[in-house]
């Protein structure tokens, strides 16, 4: 017999009995429909968390505290001072600005409204170049007015509206806790990066905020320091220069330094590590799910076996060997996971495409997703197919043509 035939005859036993093909082939279509939306899901999450980190600028190092007992600094002084900043942007080669971040809660009032514990945030005048974020109507404060103390501020996208609504606030007074400011600008919708609401922020200058609203004991402290270098390829040598600079600065050993150095693919490799867990378990739940319909797939073309002994018999009789037997009964358990496989590939398409658009978590579909899923569906056909397909073709003819 041919193999055209012998194909043919497969097709002919997958479509004898199409809702039983169907519910043994939903193992297969649910597992690889899991395969195509977990990778899509991942991808998603993968791609997010690099957008987000990539957001806060362009070939940044951040520059934090160390996390850990004994990190203070010669003299007691907090590990990152303001002073570190200047020597930064005086000593290290190949950075495009530096600039520096000190957080305070505080109430703040304007337009007759008044927001409670907004976070403001004390900087430098290089903020919106180094952190690549813009101002959209009036402008961000200066070296000067933040060398002096000027009591200016710039809002958040968020901070302006729900003040002022859809009046300028530019020109308006607001007060920062018991401290009334100019508003001078505000920064442009950037929304939340990272789990940090810019929208929802107020921008000062940092002089201020260690005069108004920082304990004396730790006045100049600052909590990061963003330093741009100017390209990719120097990120290693600017990192080596800091870490030279701070480490003589704070009179610790460079085997033990009061401060961490970051950089964005750091973090993102941090944070897509977290996700491998998630990863892990959609893979085991799709690995279930297509074993579940191997397993199917065997139940039913054993019982197929048992149903069509007499016609297995009958066709040995007018001349098929065993191994054309073989081929046949293997053939239709392959059909039926190439069947599950393609309409899962279509049901995990679409579904990737939905639980994007219509969920909370990003999905992105992996093109090579879709290929993975066919070798997995004809692989799990040709595993569990094996069995029932050998043992139609050890069946005695004789004893066939007698199966009632």
């Amino acid at each position: 017999m041919s193999l055209w035939q012998t194909c043919k005859v497969a097709w002919e036993g997958v479509t004898l009995n199409k809702v039983r093909s169907f519910l043994t082939t939903l193992g297969i279509i649910i597992g690889v429909a899991a395969v195509i939306i977990m990778m899509a899901v991942s991808a998603g999450a993968e791609a997010e968390i690099a957008e987000q980190i990539n957001a806060l600028g362009a070939n940044l190092v951040m520059v934090t505290r160390a996390r850990r007992p004994g990190s203070m600094g010669r003299e007691g002084k907090p590990p990152l001072i303001y002073e570190d900043v200047g020597a930064i942007a005086a000593n290290v080669r190949g950075i495009n600005g530096v600039t520096a971040e000190r957080l305070t809660t505080q109430d703040v009032r304007g337009g007759g409204i008044t927001l409670e514990d907004i976070s403001v945030v004390g900087t430098t005048a290089d903020f919106p170049q180094v952190r690549e974020y813009d101002v959209a109507a009036g402008r961000f404060f200066t070296a000067e007015e933040n060398e002096h103390c000027r009591k200016v501020a710039v809002l958040g996208h968020g901070i302006a509206q729900d003040l002022f609504g859809g009046e300028s606030p530019i020109g308006q007074q607001i007060k920062i806790g018991s401290v009334r400011f100019a508003v001078v600008g505000v920064m442009e919708k950037r929304g939340m990066v990272g789990g940090t609401d810019y929208d929802g922020r107020v921008y000062i200058p940092i002089t201020v905020v260690f005069k108004k609203f920082a304990p004396a004991r730790f006045g100049d402290m600052v909590q990061v320091i963003y330093v741009s270098a100017e390209s990719q390829e120097v990120m290693d040598s600017v990192m080596a220069q800091i870490a030279t600079l701070l480490c003589e600065r704070h009179g610790v050993a460079p085997t033990n330094p009061d401060f961490n150095l970051l950089t964005q693919e750091s973090i993102i490799e941090t944070q897509a590590s977290a996700t491998e867990a998630f990863r892990n378990l959609l893979a085991w739940v799709a690995g279930v799910s297509l074993v579940v319909g191997g397993i199917g797939i065997m139940n039913i073309m054993l019982v197929s076996v048992t149903e069509r002994t007499r016609e297995i018999g009958l066709r040995q009789a007018v001349g098929a060997c065993p191994r054309d037997v073989q081929l046949q009964f293997l053939l239709e358990a392959v059909v039926l996971s190439l069947v599950g496989g393609l309409t899962g590939v279509i049901v995990g398409v679409g579904g990737s495409y939905l639980f994007g658009n219509l969920g909370t978590m990003r999905t992105e579909l992996v093109p090579v997703s879709i290929p993975l899923a066919f070798v997995a569906a004809a692989a799990v056909g040709i595993f569990f197919g094996y069995y029932p397909a050998t043992k139609a073709a050890q069946l005695d003819p004789i004893e066939a043509l007698r199966h009632e």
